[in-house]
C-alpha cells in the first residue's frame, strides 16, 4: 500500500497523461459553455426586459379644479319707487260682472279691458271700465244691468263717476275699448269690443255719445266675438282706419258640446284649441262717417292651411311701423296658434310674416297661449321690441328685432324676463318708464282662468300678484332685474284675477300711474309715489295733415347722448288703451339736446327744444311747441 505522506509518481506509459489532458480540455470546454451560457442568459434577460409588456403607471390624482376668477362687477340695487291704491280714495267704486251662473262659459274668464282717455278735453286723462252683462238666458237678478263705467278726472287725481246719461250706459257683454278720433273733429270717440259684435259711440263734446255703430258699418256679425282692437291709419290718408280681432268661433251650445272637464272638478272653462279660430276685419275709413269692410282684400284673413278654417285666434295686437317705411304695420298675439306680423305694403294690402319674421312661434318652434301685447325700443336704439304675455308654465316672450327690422328671436331668458314670469298668467302686459330714469320697464298683470286650479296644480292660483320688471341698463347692465315689494310697495303686488291694464299721469306729477282690471272683482288704481328727483317730459302731438291723433306718429328725444323713442299709439297690453301723449323720462340730465317727430307718412321735423318738467304741445306743420302744463309740485 502506498505511503500516503510520499507523492505519487507517474505511470511509466502515457496513457495517464492523456487522460489528464482530455480533463484538461473538457473542463475548459465547460467553462466556455457556462460562460456562454452565461452570456445567451444574459441576452435573453436583456431582450425579456426590453420586450416584455410594460404596465402603465397608475395616473396622478387629479388636481383640484379652480373655479375661474369672477370679474368684480359692483351689485345693482333696484331703486325704490313705490305705488299706492288710491282705488276708493280716487272716487272708483267699479265692479267687473261677467254673468257667471255656474255653466262655466269661456267669455266669463277674458273681459274686463280699460281705457286712459280725455274725452272731455281739459288735458287730464279720464277713465273708461269695460263690463260683462248678464247672459240673456239666466234670471234676472237685478232690475239695472251691469253697463261700462265712465270716470272724469278732477284735475287733482280723484274721479267722478258720469256714467249715467252719458250714452256709454247700455248693457254690452264687453271685453275692451279701443279710443281714437275717427272724425277728426276733435273729439275722442271710443269702441267696445264684445260677444255679439262690435259698439261705436261717437263724442258729442258734452259729455255724451251717441252710438253710431249701423251707420257707421263697423258692428261685425251677431256671431262674432270681438276681442283687441286698434285705431290706425294704415293708408295714410288722414284718417283713422279700424282693425278688430275676433277671437273664436263660440256659441253657447259649441260651449256645451265642447265639454270640458278637469279630474276633481267636473265642469270647467273651455281651453281655446277646441274651438275653431275666426278671421279679423280691417274697416277702411272712407272720410264720411261711415267705413268699408276690406278684410279680404287687405290679406288679414288667414286660413289654416291643413283644415281651412280661419287661423287666428288674437287677444292683442300691436300696430306699428316695423321696417321704418312710414306705414303702420300689424303684429298679432295669437291664443295656442301662431303669432301673426301683417307687413303693409303701402297699396291696402298686407303680407303675412309671422314664421319669416321670427315671432309666430316660441324657440322650438311651439305655440303659445298669448294674451296682451306692446311694442317699444327698450334698448334705446333701433331694435325693436315685442313683449306678449303667455299662458301660465310659459314665459312670457320678449323678441327682438337682429340685423334686419323684420327679422325678430326671443330674447326673454337672456333678458331676464323668461323664467321669472313663466310660473304666473300674464295677461296686461305694457312697457313703461316708472322711475323716469330714461329706459323703458315692463309690467305684466296676472291672473288664472280656474277658480280651483289650485287643486290640480299645487304651483297655481287663481289670483296672481303683477310684476314689475325694471330695466337695468340705466345702471349699465344688459337686461331687467325683478322688482321686489319692499321696492315699490305692497300695493302693486295684491294678487287679484288680473286682465287689463293702462297707464297715464292722473295727477299731472309727471310719472306714470297704473290701473288694472280684474274679471268679476274691483280694478287697482295705483298711483306713483316715487321721489328719485329725476327730470321727465311729456309731449302731446296733433296732426293736421296726419290724424288729429297724430296716432302712428313717432318722437325721438336726445339728453344726456343718449336717444329715446316714443310711439304714439294708445292701443296696447290686454283690450286697453293708455293715454295718448307720450312720456320721456331723463334722469338727471337738464336740457333737451334734440328732439324730432315723425309724423304718418314719414315727415320728419325737428322740434325746438322744450324746458324739462313741462307738459308741452306740437303741432304738425311746425316745429314750435306750447307749453300745456307746469307740473303741480
Amino acid at each position: 500500500m502506498p505511503d500516503p505522506l510520499t507523492p505519487s509518481q507517474p505511470p511509466d506509459d502515457d496513457s495517464g497523461e492523456v487522460a489528464h489532458y482530455d480533463d484538461a480540455t473538457i473542463g475548459r470546454a465547460f467553462r466556455w459553455s457556462l460562460a456562454l451560457f452565461g452570456l445567451v442568459a444574459a441576452a435573453g434577460l436583456v431582450g425579456w426586459v426590453a420586450l416584455r409588456p410594460r404596465v402603465a403607471p397608475p395616473p396622478p390624482p387629479p388636481a383640484p379644479l379652480a373655479a375661474p376668477a369672477a370679474r368684480p362687477v359692483a351689485p345693482i340695487e333696484v331703486p325704490t319707487a313705490r305705488f299706492t291704491d288710491i282705488t276708493a280714495e280716487a272716487g272708483i267704486d267699479f265692479e267687473h260682472a261677467n254673468g257667471a251662473v255656474g255653466e262655466k262659459l269661456l267669455p266669463e274668464t277674458m273681459g274686463g279691458g280699460v281705457a286712459f282717455w280725455d274725452f272731455d278735453n281739459d288735458g287730464d286723462p279720464d277713465l273708461l271700465f269695460v263690463n260683462g252683462s248678464l247672459w240673456p238666458w239666466a234670471p234676472a237678478t237685478n232690475p239695472s244691468p251691469p253697463t261700462a263705467a265712465l270716470y272724469l278726472n278732477q284735475g287733482d287725481g280723484k274721479f267722478r263717476n258720469v256714467t249715467a246719461g252719458s250714452g256709454l250706459d247700455v248693457p254690452i257683454y264687453g271685453m275692451g275699448a279701443v279710443v281714437g278720433d275717427y272724425d277728426n273733429d276733435g273729439w275722442v270717440d271710443v269702441l267696445i269690443t264684445s260677444v255679439g259684435g262690435n259698439r261705436l259711440f261717437r263724442n258729442l263734446g258734452d259729455g255724451r255719445f251717441l252710438e253710431v255703430t249701423q251707420s257707421a258699418g263697423v258692428g261685425g256679425d251677431p256671431d262674432d266675438w270681438s276681442t283687441c282692437a286698434a285705431w290706425l291709419d294704415y293708408d295714410n290718408d288722414g284718417d283713422l282706419d279700424l282693425f278688430v280681432g275676433n277671437y273664436i268661433r263660440w256659441s253657447r251650445e259649441i260651449d256645451a258640446e265642447v265639454g270640458y272637464k278637469l279630474v276633481g272638478i267636473g265642469r270647467a272653462y273651455g281651453q281655446p284649441t277646441n274651438f275653431e279660430g275666426a278671421f279679423p276685419r280691417l274697416y277702411r275709413n272712407d272720410g264720411t262717417g261711415a267705413f268699408t269692410d276690406v278684410s279680404a282684400q287687405a290679406g288679414v284673413q288667414v286660413r289654416n292651411p291643413a283644415t281651412g278654417v280661419p287661423l287666428a285666434k288674437p287677444l292683442g295686437v300691436a300696430p306699428v311701423d316695423l321696417d321704418h317705411d312710414g306705414w303702420i304695420d300689424l303684429v298679432v298675439a295669437n291664443d295656442t296658434v301662431q303669432n301673426l306680423v301683417f307687413l303693409n305694403r303701402r297699396d291696402g294690402t298686407f303680407q303675412e310674416i309671422g314664421a319669416a319674421a321670427g315671432v309666430a312661434f316660441d324657440n322650438y318652434g311651439n305655440t303659445r297661449g298669448a294674451m296682451g301685447i306692446d311694442a317699444a325700443r327698450f334698448r334705446n336704439d333701433d331694435h325693436l321690441g315685442l313683449a306678449i304675455g303667455n299662458f301660465a308654465n310659459e314665459m312670457t316672450a320678449l323678441y327682438v328685432a337682429q340685423h334686419s327690422p323684420t327679422n325678430f328671436a326671443d330674447e326673454a331668458i337672456t333678458e331676464g324676463i323668461g323664467p321669472a314670469s313663466r310660473l304666473l298668467l300674464k295677461f296686461g302686459i305694457f312697457f313703461f318708464d316708472y322711475d323716469l330714469d330714461g329706459w323703458l320697464d315692463l309690467l305684466t298683470a296676472n291672473g288664472h282662468l280656474e277658480e280651483e286650479i289650485s287643486k290640480i296644480q299645487a304651483s297655481q292660483r287663481y289670483v296672481q300678484p303683477a310684476q314689475l320688471f325694471w330695466n337695468a341698463a340705466a345702471a349699465g347692465q344688459v337686461g331687467f332685474l325683478v322688482v321686489p315689494p319692499e321696492k315699490a310697495g305692497n300695493d302693486l303686488f295684491q294678487p287679484i284675477v288680473g286682465r287689463g291694464s293702462a297707464y297715464a299721469d292722473i295727477d299731472g306729477d309727471g310719472d306714470l300711474d297704473v290701473v288694472l282690471t280684474q274679471v268679476g272683482g274691483a280694478p287697482l288704481l295705483l298711483r306713483n309715489d316715487q321721489q328719485l328727483g329725476h327730470n321727465w317730459l311729456r309731449l302731446k302731438l296733433i296732426g293736421s295733415q296726419a290724424n288729429r291723433d297724430a296716432i302712428g306718429a313717432t318722437v325721438r328725444l336726445r339728453a344726456n347722448g343718449i336717444t329715446q323713442t316714443r310711439h304714439v299709439m294708445p292701443t296696447r297690453s290686454y283690450l286697453s288703451q293708455s293715454e295718448l301723449p307720450v312720456t320721456f323720462g331723463l334722469g338727471t340730465a337738464d336740457r333737451i339736446e334734440d328732439l324730432t317727430v315723425t309724423w304718418p307718412g314719414g315727415d320728419t321735423v325737428s322740434v325746438a327744444a322744450p324746458p324739462v318738467n313741462t307738459v308741452v304741445t306740437v303741432r304738425e306743420g311746425t316745429p314750435a311747441f306750447t307749453v300745456a302744463r307746469h307740473p303741480q309740485f
